[in-house]
């Protein structure tokens, strides 16, 4: 049975796994990435482009990758990483949601639509970060559809 795993975290991050993401995603995403996983994250920065990237060098899971748009409405940064992604075949699928309109009710949508693929939801929050950021939503949203939440505060 393949597990099925979403992730969700702060933008307030880089978007390449320093030190501290790196020795998080260890911890917390590795014991979930044994064959057969899959892992749905979306393309913004932050944990969400760190997380793609370290799970694609460090995990054979399968990755999707969830717009709420469309790939170049996507920071710089993340478009890179999932162009080469796409390329070296590392990518199960690219998901663009199609929101004419990039912000919070979109980004909304697109957590939601993680969530109702996911048996488990991975959230790490930036510390005393808002309960009404995009994280926090996740994971309540999680917790509503009676998923488990992995809480990781960075």
């Amino acid at each position: 049975m393949e597990r099925t795993v979403a992730i969700t975290g702060t933008r307030s991050v880089g978007d390449a796994p320093d030190d501290e993401l790196a020795r998080s995603f260890e911890a917390y995403l590795r014991p979930f990435a044994e064959a057969p996983a899959h892992f749905y994250v979306g393309g913004a920065s932050g944990v969400d482009t760190a997380a793609l990237h370290w799970l694609a060098e460090n995990t054979t899971a399968a990755l999707t990758v969830v717009l709420p748009c469309r790939i170049v409405d996507q920071p710089a940064g993340s478009v890179a990483l999932i162009d080469r992604l796409r390329a070296e075949g590392r990518l199960a699928d690219v998901v663009e949601l199609g929101a004419t309109l990039l912000g919070k009710a979109a980004y909304h949508a697109r957590n939601r639509w993680m969530v109702d693929r996911a048996a488990l939801v991975i959230g790490f929050p930036r510390g005393a970060e808002s309960a009404g950021g995009g994280t926090w939503y996740t994971l309540h949203y999680a917790a509503e559809q009676g998923r488990p939440r992995l809480v990781v505060p960075l």
